[in-house]
């Protein structure tokens, strides 16, 4: 499993504040900020992570770092599809959608290929690590 730091929500905001301050993007990495509904609280939850272009498809990885359960972000968007995204510069409304899971083996192969590490992520846990794709709205 991946090493985590030691206080996640704080490295979040840092990273988050780094994020927006640069004009949403950070130039060493495909990174993103997805704003979810809390789905019990109904409140706004800002996730950054990592993001995928395949083809003309924008994806994220619900691997919560090879954990057991789904992270949070995940289980929000499930709840409720309707998303914010910033990225490469701006910030849009889109709809969260998991892949189906007939497209995801030859998608899935794609993203392992690569970032291998996704790899090592699905064969420790025994939930198949669900992908999403990020379409935007209007």
């Amino acid at each position: 499993m991946t090493e985590l730091p030691v206080d996640q929500r704080e490295y979040n905001r840092k990273l988050i504040a780094e994020f927006r301050a640069s004009g949403r993007r950070i130039e060493d990495r495909p990174l993103l900020l997805l704003t979810t509904a809390g789905r019990r609280s109904g409140q706004p939850r800002t996730t950054p992570m990592m993001y995928i272009r395949v083809d003309d498809g924008m994806y994220v990885i619900a691997s919560n770092a090879g954990a057991v359960n789904d992270p949070d972000w995940f289980r929000n968007l499930v709840a409720e599809p309707a998303v914010t995204v910033e990225a490469e510069g701006e910030e849009y409304a889109a709809v969260a959608r998991p892949v189906a899971d007939e497209d995801r083996p030859v998608l899935w192969t794609r993203i392992c290929e690569r970032y291998p590490f996704f790899t090592e992520h699905q064969n420790g846990v025994e939930r198949k690590i669900p992908v999403v794709e990020l379409l935007r709205r209007g």
